[in-house]
């Protein structure tokens, strides 16, 4: 299993703030569960880690930091 962080530096949506906004991990299938450090906080399952860049990328403005 690896573990990440997403970072965001600028809000798009006004609504995750900046910094570290989640905490992941990532399966030894490749799938992905991660939770998100906002006010109203969620998990989400993601089949890769590529989805998540995709999805919650924003052009470059969150990335993705693994942590080990």
């Amino acid at each position: 299993m690896k573990t990440f962080e997403l970072i965001r530096e600028i809000d798009i949506s006004g609504v995750s703030g900046t910094g570290i906004v989640a905490e992941g991990i990532i399966f030894s299938d490749g799938r992905i569960a991660m939770r998100w450090l906002t006010e109203t906080a969620t998990t989400v399952i993601f089949d890769c880690i590529e989805d998540v860049q995709t999805i919650h990328g924003h052009n470059g403005s969150t990335v993705i930091r693994y942590v080990n």
